[in-house]
């Protein structure tokens, strides 16, 4: 319905940024480009711990779902970092119950690779299991878009989010940091403006 509303408003192409399933795409009529976030993440981990210097041995991206390992594997081949996965059992909405790490992260710092994070629980749940399930050292954790519904800022000890969407508008903290993601949409529009190949910020 939304992708026909869409439509019938008068778009003739759209650019969208990591759907939570690519199979949205098939839903409309028109052209639908999903741009990807992970190399503004790419960029932002390499310049934290500076590539030249950290032992990637020492490091882990982490997928907080079997969902998400596609994702997270793109994701960890870029910093050239291993990859583990969080099992879990989602119980019903919201809630989940974590029930094991596949992966070894046993004393490495850790990236916890996601899409969305709305209520923060599955996160902080995965995060939780990581460090002591896994004895992983540290946790770091990123999403392109934050929800960030209920008590989810509350729970969250460091995020870092696109700006794809808004933060709450009464979060005045720290603790959730946020990436353009404005360049990669405007390269896309240049371009498809002009008629050339947006296949390579893909």
């Amino acid at each position: 319905l939304v992708a026909n509303l869409i439509t019938r408003a008068g778009a003739d192409r759209e650019l969208t940024m990591d759907l939570h399933a690519a199979q949205i795409q098939g839903f409309f009529d028109i052209p639908v480009d999903n741009m990807l976030g992970n190399p503004l993440f790419t960029r932002y981990y390499m310049s934290k711990f500076d590539e030249k210097l950290f032992n990637h041995d020492e490091f882990c991206v982490v997928s907080p779902d079997v969902g998400s390992v596609a994702r997270s594997r793109t994701f960890a081949a870029k910093v050239h970092m291993g990859l583990a996965i969080v099992d879990k059992r989602r119980q019903r909405a919201n809630m989940c119950e974590v029930m094991n790490i596949i992966g070894d992260v046993e004393g490495k710092t850790c990236i916890l690779f996601d899409d969305i994070v709305d209520t923060a629980g599955s996160l902080c749940n995965a995060a939780e299991a990581i460090k002591t399930i896994g004895k992983a050292k540290a946790v770091y954790a990123c999403a392109s878009h934050g929800v960030l519904s209920g008590n989810a800022t509350q729970r969250i000890e460091e995020l870092m989010v696109l700006n794809t969407i808004p933060l709450p508008a009464d979060y005045t903290g720290k603790k959730i940091r946020q990436l353009d993601a404005s360049p990669i949409f405007a390269k896309a529009i240049t371009r498809i403006y002009n008629e050339t190949s947006i296949s390579s910020l893909f």
